[in-house]
């Protein structure tokens, strides 16, 4: 077996090798160079690597790296993904991973290539020929805008594990639950006209402003039914994200657009919100005499629960003495839960250095997390079955 190139080294390739997804075609990029680097580390390493392509998305692939079989098993999970970046906004060259007071950075450091790294150099210096349930590592594309590849696996059937682990940055606290989200544009088409007079057109931004009042009113409803205090913002939210319409202060405006997200808690349905929101539309369409649509800018992630008391939560708030939680940002853990698998999001790094100029993870998040990784692929995939947490905790009384 060849010795893979240190931890630093891979994590430097990986952010070294652009793969920005995007809905703006001048900024979405191939991730096939980030998925080369891994198959060729992990096939090293004994693991049986299959390369998904992405149905309609040339370029876009997904890696399926397994060391083992049977019917239990872990996954380690990421996207090789990464958003776009601000370049005048970075100290440093956002593909060029450096080392500053204790930190690490680059564009996907910690959201999420780094990730990839530890997993790589944890794997490699542990005993895995004897594997008695199946280790899969899991590299997926486009989870930053569609979750395409996370969407492909679901519809392909392609991995069977019992657990999961998707190394998304949580500040090494385990995550079982996050809101689902859906992302929409609703267009209002009125009659362009000279601004002199009124009445030769129909303005699409008051009817737009119509549009919104409804919607924050919509809001508000959702705010009074639903609650869950398991999450610091413990309700569901919308944003009103860009707003686009008309062409010059002496036009009357012909047309309007507006893109909003909108967060639900477990147990809604996105659906169902859409639906409901489509409903709005009809009166102010008559009241205006405009014309109204809704499409989704992406397909919707639904919202992600684990049971608190899945051993794999169970194990890794022992193992970080941390206490499962819930967060508002959306993974590709529903994906993997419809695989019938049972995920946890836990990773190095905080949420709250990525999407952002200067990325960075700390270095003391590596050993951690490699100590996680360790116990986890010990517990899961070197036992012939995995014991359960309480039992063995009842032994031990």
């Amino acid at each position: 077996m060849a010795a893979l190139p240190s931890l630093i080294s891979m994590m430097s390739q990986l952010i070294a090798s652009p793969s920005i997804s995007s809905s703006q075609s001048n900024w979405d990029q191939s991730n096939k160079g980030v998925i080369e680097l891994l198959e060729g580390w992990l096939s090293s390493l004994g693991f049986q690597c299959e390369v998904m392509p992405i149905p309609g998305l040339p370029n876009k692939l997904n890696l399926i790296a397994t060391l083992g079989a049977g019917e239990g098993g872990l996954v380690l999970s990421g996207h090789t993904d990464t958003v776009p970046y601000d370049p005048g906004r970075w100290q440093s060259d956002p593909f060029q991973l450096k080392e500053r007071d204790s930190k690490l950075y680059g564009l996907g450091s910690c959201d999420m290539k780094g990730f990839f790294a530890i997993v790589l150099d944890t794997v490699q210096e542990m005993a895995l020929k004897d594997l008695k349930q199946p280790l899969i590592v899991l590299a997926t594309a486009d989870e930053e805008t569609s979750m395409a590849g996370a969407r492909a696996l679901v519809s392909q059937n392609k991995i069977k594990a019992r657990y999961a682990l998707i190394g998304e940055p949580t500040s090494l606290t385990p995550i079982h639950a996050h809101k689902g989200i859906l992302m929409e544009r609703i267009r209002v088409t009125g009659q362009s006209g000279h601004s002199s007079n009124p009445a030769l057109g129909n303005n699409a931004m008051e009817a737009m402003h119509s549009v919104m009042s409804e919607l924050m009113l919509f809001r508000h409803q959702l705010k009074d039914r639903y609650q869950d205090s398991s999450f610091v913002v413990d309700y569901p939210t919308m944003n009103f994200g860009c707003i686009h319409g008309g062409d010059s202060a002496n036009r009357i405006c012909g047309q309007c657009e507006i893109d909003f997200d909108l967060r639900a808690l477990p147990g809604m349905s996105n659906q169902s919100l859409v639906e409901e929101i489509t409903k709005i539309l009809p009166g102010i369409e008559s009241k205006t005499g405009t014309q109204i649509e809704i499409n989704s800018l992406f397909p919707d992630v639904p919202s992600f629960f684990t049971s608190i008391e899945s051993d794999i939560i169970k194990t890794c708030e022992k193992l970080t003495k941390k206490t499962a939680s819930s967060v508002s940002f959306a993974t590709e853990g529903p994906f993997l839960n419809q695989l019938g698998i049972e995920t946890l999001i836990l990773g190095p790094g905080s949420i709250d250095q990525a999407h952002q100029p200067n990325e960075f993870m700390a270095l003391e998040q590596i050993k951690p997390m490699q100590g996680v990784l360790r116990e986890l692929i010990e517990r899961y995939c070197m036992q012939n079955t995995p014991f359960n947490l309480q039992k063995d905790e009842k032994k031990r009384v």
